[in-house]
């Protein structure tokens, strides 16, 4: 992988300003071999903060850290109460496939009992 060029600050304000300026940001692109969505980063810094918002370091922008923050309601009392949804979860599944079961076989008795000899067959052979 090629490394990241890095351009000189008056080099980005100048293409700041020219894509300020009217310039298409598709044809600098093609001109100066740099990504579209670089040279709108640049144009953006330098209309909110000017010459400064182009000044600063590369990487993360100062103030934004990325922290690690524990779930909320994490811990002993958090598992027990998710052990009680689960639980529940499961005794509602449990009496709908009790339901489903007793309905499938009135189902399958009344097609057998609608099956007797000289009877008109259903459709299920």
């Amino acid at each position: 992988m090629a490394a990241a060029r890095v351009f000189r600050v008056e080099f980005r304000i100048a293409v700041a300003r020219r894509i300020l300026n009217g310039e298409s940001v598709s044809a600098l692109s093609n001109e100066l071999k740099i990504k579209r969505s670089v040279l709108y980063r640049w144009r953006d810094a330098y209309r909110e903060q000017g010459a400064a918002g182009l000044n600063r370091a590369r990487g993360r922008p100062p103030g934004e850290t990325t922290k690690v923050t524990p779930k909320a309601g994490s811990g002993p009392a958090a598992a027990d109460q998710r052990i009680a949804e689960l639980e529940r979860r499961l005794g509602g599944m449990a009496l709908e496939n009790d339901f489903l079961k007793r309905a499938f076989k009135r189902v399958k008795e009344a097609r057998s009992k609608s099956n007797a000899p000289g009877e008109a067959r259903c459709t299920e052979k």
